[in-house]
């Protein structure tokens, strides 16, 4: 029978190179402290449709239950493990987690993620924790040349804030700042009557670039101690990034949350060969209040499928093939004990041509079995 859209079957190297990926994770969370966490497949989808969280019913994948409530494959890692923590005391801070969300906005549906969150932290280190995490992963992982991009979802919503705007036009000025359309966040910004103020959040979608454009925005924003502040928080977590080794870091200051919990800090980080996104997070400190929990909270997930299909393929191991029958198969399998390191297949009749590097076969020499290569 055939998939159905969106779904695929998966063999060989992307197999096992995203379970290198979890096992890598768990290692790295393992050394930082982290307890595991894991939270069922299918949930209600008030837990993810309410104002708090405000994801989109459509893009999940969905079905009534027998009482007539919609449940959904889970759509988000972070919601859903502040729904477990929130329903029950603890005592740990950082949390790691590994599986799969569902989409429908997103190719294949499926998407593999590992991932860390942090509840009760000071701000600074868990923002910092985050990207130290990233740092160590990407690093045992062996992959290199990420990118990291620093944002703040405060500094968009404060020159919102000071406009006289319904809420269908804040959402249409927050879509245009996402997809970064100039002229079309100048005019949603102009109905206020305020050129000027119009103006300065046109700009943002213009202020991404290095680290050190930072310094342009502090002279600029001087006099306003709201989004001064901001910036100071963005430039401190820079430098502390940059003293442990991480020297790609960039800003985009125009950077929007895509979802409403989103309170401060938003990071990302690009794969610079290919420009693929391979991790995003940031601080969301406003989902807790939906289980009535008042909480810091910070976290970062990491795209597996695309970490996956970065890893440097290893120099495959020769591969051999002993060749058997139902009386010699003892001896064969006593045999693989030599070639420790190596690829070994025990058959009952030849493989096909270039299959192997090495074939061989045992013959009955003076009244016992020898192997030979053919």
């Amino acid at each position: 029978m055939f998939l159905p859209e969106g779904s695929q079957d998966e063999m060989g190297t992307i197999v096992k190179n995203r379970a290198t990926v979890f096992e890598m994770f768990r290692h790295t969370a393992k050394e930082r402290n982290y307890m595991e966490i894991s939270t069922p497949l299918v949930e209600y989808a008030d837990t993810f449709t309410n104002e708090k969280v405000g994801m989109k019913l459509q893009n999940m994948l969905k079905w009534f239950d027998g009482r007539g409530q919609i449940e959904v494959l889970r759509p988000d890692w972070t919601t859903s493990i502040a729904r477990a923590l929130s329903q029950k005391p603890f005592r740990a801070c950082k949390w790691a987690y590994q599986g799969s969300v569902f989409r429908m906005d997103t190719p294949g549906l499926e998407s593999r993620q590992v991932g860390i969150e942090m509840v009760g932290l000071p701000e600074l280190l868990g923002e910092g924790e985050c990207l130290f995490f990233a740092h160590a992963f990407f690093n045992r992982l062996g992959v290199t040349g990420v990118m990291v991009e620093l944002g703040h979802a405060g500094i968009f919503e404060e020159l919102v804030a000071r406009l006289n705007l319904e809420e269908g036009q804040v959402d249409r000025l927050r879509g245009a700042m996402h997809d970064k359309r100039k002229d079309e966040v100048y005019e949603i910004a102009s109905l206020c009557g305020n050129a000027a103020m119009a103006a300065e959040l046109a700009g943002l979608v213009d202020a991404y670039g290095p680290f050190e454009m930072i310094r342009t925005f502090q002279e600029r924003w001087k006099t306003d101690p709201a989004l001064f502040n901001m910036l100071a928080h963005i430039e401190k977590l820079g430098k502390i990034c940059m003293a442990v080794g991480m020297e790609d870091i960039m800003i985009d200051l125009g950077r929007v949350k895509n979802l409403p919990y989103y309170t401060g800090i938003l990071f990302r980080g690009f794969l610079k060969q290919t420009g693929a996104s391979c991790f995003s997070g940031g601080r969301y400190d406003m989902l807790y209040e939906q289980f009535h929990r008042q909480t810091t909270a910070v976290g970062i997930a990491f795209d597996a499928d695309i970490l996956a299909e970065e890893l440097v393929q290893e120099e495959k191991p020769e591969k051999i093939c002993i060749i058997a029958g139902e009386e010699t198969l003892a001896e064969a399998e006593k045999l693989r004990a030599a070639y420790g390191g190596k690829i070994v297949d025990i058959r009952f009749g030849p493989p096909a041509e270039g299959e192997f590097s090495k074939v061989l076969k045992f013959k009955n020499v003076g009244g016992h079995w020898e192997a030979e290569e053919i």
